[in-house]
Parts: structure tokens; C-alpha cells; sequence
């Protein structure tokens, strides 16, 4: 398998990884299941990206494409930043092998996915704190689910082993 050197360079020196605390939005893709999970975080002003940030849990090629996504998508207007393709990103990149072409999917529709969350926020669709997450959802000698996948999860688990997401924890439950 033959990376080209952009892939190998936002590999090894990925760009803006971490997390924004206040995001104005949040994209989550992946499947846990084959192993790549990508979040993105997006800070708005004024209707244009001004940061943006990932968090990715997979192969280099998709470290690579989430590293180029966020070099992509800062400065863009959000309309800008909603045109950009998983093709633009294997594009941008070099190209990626056949069998990790799957892994620049991911990119755009992070991005993508983080402008939604950001536009039903501002509408006021979704919540937007850490407090309006759901806590697990116990069953009766059945033990604790996670609500987004409805999979069984320890009972003091801060994340879904399945989904990827945290999850608070309500004792009330």
C-alpha cells in the first residue's frame, strides 16, 4: 500500500487535533464496528468556520483526512465549507489507496455533519450543553443501555464502547 506524501506528512504531523470545548457544532461519524470514528469540532463567526478541530480513532488514511479537512475547512464560509467532497479531500491529499477510499468519506461528512449540528443549534433543534446529554437508560435486572445505540454498557461507563459517544451518568435511572 503506497501513501503519498501528503497523506504520510498529515499522518505523521496531523494538524488542529484536539477538541473545542464551546464548539458551535459537532459532527460524529464512523463505525466502531470496522474501527474509524471521527469527531469535528467547528467554531463559528459571522457565518464562516474561524476554528475548527478533530478528534479520529482509526488508520493513518483516516488521521490524514481528518487533519485535511480542518486545513480545508477553516476560513470557509459554511456554504463554502458544505461544497468541499470526499473526493476534494482524497483529491487535496494525493489520492489514497482503493481500499481507503472509505476513509475520506469520513472527512466531509464530519464536516458536513458539524455544520448541521451547528445550524439546528442556532435554530434551536438540538440541545447545546453538556447537561441536555441522556443519561444511561437502566432496565429492570437488565443493567444500563446506551441511549443513542440502545446497546448493554457498564453501569459506570463515560463512554458507549459501541457508538463512540460519552454519556453522563443519572443514578435516577
Amino acid at each position: 500500500m503506497v501513501y503519498s506524501p501528503i497523506v504520510l506528512d498529515h499522518f505523521k504531523n496531523p494538524r488542529n487535533v484536539g477538541e473545542i470545548i464551546s464548539a458551535d457544532g459537532v459532527g460524529e461519524v464512523g463505525n466502531p464496528g470496522c474501527g474509524d470514528m471521527m469527531n469535528v469540532y467547528i467554531k463559528v463567526e459571522n457565518d464562516r468556520i474561524v476554528d475548527v478541530k478533530f478528534k479520529t480513532f482509526g488508520c493513518g488514511a483516516a488521521i490524514a483526512v481528518s487533519s485535511m479537512i480542518t486545513e480545508m475547512a477553516r476560513g470557509k464560509t459554511l456554504a463554502e465549507a458544505m461544497k468541499i467532497t470526499n473526493a476534494d479531500v482524497a483529491e487535496a491529499l494525493g489520492g489514497l489507496p482503493p481500499n481507503k477510499l472509505h476513509c475520506s468519506n469520513l472527512g466531509a461528512d464530519a464536516l458536513h455533519s458539524a455544520i448541521k449540528n451547528y445550524l439546528d443549534r442556532k435554530a434551536g433543534k438540538v440541545p447545546d450543553t453538556e447537561l441536555d446529554k441522556e443519561p444511561h437508560h437502566k432496565q429492570e435486572g437488565a443493567g444500563c443501555y446506551c441511549p443513542y445505540c440502545q446497546k448493554q454498557v457498564e453501569e459506570e461507563s463515560p463512554m458507549c464502547i459501541f457508538c463512540g459517544k460519552d454519556i453522563p451518568h443519572d443514578h435516577d435511572h
